[in-house]
């Protein structure tokens, strides 16, 4: 692969100003077949924001899968083919996202895969609703894209009710149930608001919502716990704001919002909020599938992992658990069924389990950032 995108986001991870996705060009890859798939290889596409706001999750999942790939073909690949993962930059935007998935498309892409963001996947799906390519993995949490709607995407994540009801159950052991959402206006954050609404209506005492900006609305309502939902840098700013007006309960923010983005923002000043993880802590060592990742951070020189690293890696290496179950000669449909006949599969120590649903793991877990800004269960 060769490298082909600069770092033009004004907010990175430490890791991708040392280390960027490498990206394999439409106009430098080798001729694809037209299911893409050659003796020698498998072409699969990604579009994902390497630039802009959204590159601070989208660069690490993106460089997560590249890595275990990397290892995957140092080995040989897959019964002799390697995969190839031709990554394109759509810096967030959804029209971007679907002109990159035509352009894959036209090239023949054997699958699409690792999506970052609900609107770039919504805005894509047209490309694919009526064929056999699947996208696999998207890093995204609108609930519609696990139900009936949208039968060609198969994900590694629960949805945002998922991670709802943990905040709920969360809220209730603490005796702090009266919840009020702060939210962004972003298309990612409204999707979230949206199951919240309907996740929370049934069981949290739901007293207010309002945007980012009307803190004073929300304190006003005198809730017990707030959910921010933002991207890491906007999140932090209202969280320090509900600080300095003595909101002292717990806050809570989804994966998307980032758990170490989030306590790099706040320091010691996010003490005590917490925040939803859909993959094992990114430095658990009991895991073997954290172990290789952090070996080959290390050879690559990508800087320390976290848990965004860590799921496009465990996606990558699911997906490639799929590839080499198929029999003989792969195709769009032989994948398909493969995937599906995944299950309670051990992915280095992950499960995963794809039958009779297109959603991988159901794991929520809960990180809290301590008073030296420290991530913890």
């Amino acid at each position: 692969m060769t490298t082909r995108t600069k770092d033009k986001a004004a907010f990175l991870p430490a890791l991708a100003k040392a280390f960027m996705v490498a990206v394999l060009s439409l106009s430098g890859a080798a001729v694809w077949s037209q299911d893409g798939v050659s003796k020698s290889a498998i072409v699969i596409g990604q579009s994902v924001a390497l630039t802009g706001p959204s590159a601070a999750l989208g660069v690490p999942f993106s460089l997560g899968a590249k890595l275990f790939f990397d290892r995957l073909n140092a080995g040989g690949g897959v019964n002799g083919r390697k995969v190839e993962l031709v990554t394109l930059d759509d810096a967030g935007n959804p029209a971007t996202a679907l002109a990159n998935t035509q352009k894959l498309l036209a090239q023949g892409a054997f699958s699409l895969f690792g999506y970052y963001g609900s609107p770039q996947v919504t805005a894509a799906y047209p490309a694919i609703k009526d064929g056999e390519v699947i996208m696999f993995a998207p890093m995204s949490g609108a609930d519609e894209f696990r139900g009936a709607v949208y039968p060609n995407i198969y994900t590694m994540r629960p949805g945002y009710s998922e991670e709802a009801a943990a905040i709920m159950r969360h809220a209730e052991t603490l005796g702090a149930k009266k919840l009020a959402i702060l939210h962004a206006a972003d298309s990612e954050s409204m999707a979230a608001l949206d199951s919240s609404e309907r996740t929370m209506q049934g069981g949290a005492n739901l007293v207010a919502k309002a945007p980012l900006a009307d803190v004073a609305k929300v304190i006003a309502a005198r809730p017990e716990s707030v959910l921010v939902i933002a991207d890491a840098r906007s999140a932090a700013a209202a969280i320090r704001e509900l600080r300095a007006k003595n909101f002292r309960g717990p806050v809570y923010g989804y994966s998307n919002t980032g758990e170490s983005l989030l306590a790099e923002q706040l320091g010691a000043a996010g003490a005590g909020v917490v925040v939803m993880r859909v993959v094992p802590r990114s430095d658990n060592q009991k895991l073997a599938v954290v172990r290789d990742l952090q070996a080959d951070a290390i050879e690559a020189k990508a800087g320390k992992p976290n848990v965004y690293m860590l799921e496009g890696y465990i996606a990558a290496r699911t997906y490639t658990e799929a590839l080499r179950r198929i029999p003989k000669e792969p195709t769009r449909a032989k994948l398909r069924k493969s995937i599906d006949g995944l299950d309670e599969v051990s992915v280095g120590g992950f499960r995963v389990h794809f039958v009779q649903d297109r959603v991988a793991s159901k794991l929520v877990e809960l990180s809290l950032i301590d008073s030296q800004g420290k991530i913890r269960e």
